[in-house]
């Protein structure tokens, strides 16, 4: 418990000293200035004795038990005046000092005895992980207003900031509902692709030929064609990079940031559809492994392993993922490896590794772009150091081009996607591979 005088106290306090200014002309007024000051001190002294203590008021602080990076999250301090009187609080929660505050420090709420009263302010993490918040003072004078009585109550409690998942079940619902999320999403069509056998229907005008099933045909004596759906608790496993490249920044976010929010993206469409979701994240060695389930538990298992994910300022080990992957799954999968490239080493590297999952598996390969190096060869030239830059920039996205043509050959599926188109074309792409059957 602490105190602070107040400006009540004060005020009274210069009382004393303009009696004792007539002290010039009496030496009464000095002995009254003292017994007036020590008065003043005492009531004081008493007024905080006497004030309500801890056990007066309740506070506790409400909030949800996962923060979503990038969003505002409210916080909610509920307070209970248990005293006999009214009460007018000053309240200061001591919050994680890593994350925004969106609004004022500080509150005052008047309560009345016997009710209780909320404030509620907005955080915002700007990164993932777990935190941790103090504890919660009030503040508040006492009876005769001499002295502010400052309580702290133990409200301390940790908080995990996950990725912000809004965008993942955006993308799941317009997908479950068969509609387009936002312009150049693609449409999941459920019937006519993929390659699990559903049903046997009359053969109509632009149906492929090689759908017809002829001993029904032969049967019926008219044209019978087989109709497909798209296969359901198929593999889709994310090798998600976390080495030195994707420490880099676009915006406020990292890329692997970006690459974490486009996992979330993919996990929550093929849930949605049915798939087995796994994940492998890996630097030097592989870090976090999920092998491939299906349903909302997984996600859920997804997002534990995601939300402390940091990248680390080492050299990824390609090698050592894909042998690790190969060694703990061995039903086909769509393979998203989540990455970036800027030379022919790593590309080569990753090129000779990939190639080994060929035909098992599908690989897909997704370098996060980045747009300044592009904007950087567009742009016009000032200088010759302009030059220099835009010409070592050019050669890092001829390199990331060819290894990415490498690998189409390959037989594997390669993308180079902006940051901020990252989840959008990760979850086309994989719509795209489940409608065409390659699975």
């Amino acid at each position: 418990m602490k105190f602070v005088f107040t400006t009540r106290f004060f005020l009274l306090l210069a009382v004393g000293l303009a009696l004792l200014s007539l002290g010039w002309f009496s030496r009464a007024a000095i002995y009254l200035t003292l017994v007036y000051d020590f008065a003043l001190i005492a009531a004081a002294a008493a007024d905080y004795l006497l004030s309500e203590k801890l056990g007066a008021f309740r506070v506790e602080r409400e909030m949800e038990e996962r923060f979503a990076m990038g969003a505002e999250n409210e916080v909610t301090i509920r307070i209970a005046n248990r005293a006999r009187r009214k009460i007018s609080f000053i309240v200061k929660d001591e919050y994680p000092s890593e994350m925004e505050l969106t609004t004022p420090r500080e509150a005052q709420l008047s309560i009345p005895a016997g009710r209780s009263r909320a404030w509620r302010y907005s955080l915002l993490p700007t990164s993932r992980g777990k935190y941790s918040f103090g504890d919660t003072q009030l503040r508040y004078r006492t009876r005769l207003g001499l002295v502010w009585h400052q309580l702290n109550y133990s409200t301390a409690a940790d908080v995990k900031v996950y990725p912000d998942i809004r965008e993942a079940k955006k993308h799941e619902i317009y997908a479950h509902r068969n509609r387009r999320p936002e312009p150049g999403l693609r449409r999941m069509r459920v019937r006519g692709q993929g390659r699990e056998f559903e049903s046997l229907r009359e053969f109509v005008m632009g149906d492929e030929i090689r759908h017809i099933s002829w001993p029904a045909t032969a049967r019926r004596g008219k044209l019978i064609t087989r109709q497909y759906t798209i296969e359901r608790s198929q593999n889709i496993v994310v090798l998600l990079d976390t080495g030195r490249l994707m420490t880099a920044r676009i915006g406020k976010l990292t890329k692997l940031d970006h690459a974490v929010n486009a996992t979330l993206s993919i996990a929550y469409v093929a849930a949605a559809g049915g798939d087995n979701v796994g994940l492998v994240a890996f630097s030097r060695r592989v870090v976090s492994y999920l092998p491939p389930r299906r349903g909302h538990d997984q996600i859920n298992r997804l997002m534990e392993a995601l939300y402390s994910l940091e990248p680390q300022m080492i050299e990824p080990s390609y090698k050592r993922a894909f042998n690790f992957f190969s060694a703990n799954c061995h039903r086909r999968s769509l393979v998203v490896i989540l990455t970036d490239l800027v030379d022919r080493d790593a590309s080569a590297e990753l090129l000779a590794n990939t190639s080994q999952l060929v035909p098992r598996h599908l690989p897909l390969i997704i370098t996060i772009g980045d747009t300044d190096l592009r904007e950087m060869v567009r742009a016009q030239p000032a200088s010759s150091g302009d030059v220099y830059r835009q010409a070592v920039a050019e050669e890092i996205l001829r390199q990331r081009e060819e290894a990415l043509t490498r690998i189409r050959h390959a037989g594997g599926l390669a993308l180079d996607v902006p940051a901020g188109r990252l989840s959008l074309e990760l979850v086309n792409k994989y719509l795209e591979v489940k409608e065409r059957g390659l699975l």
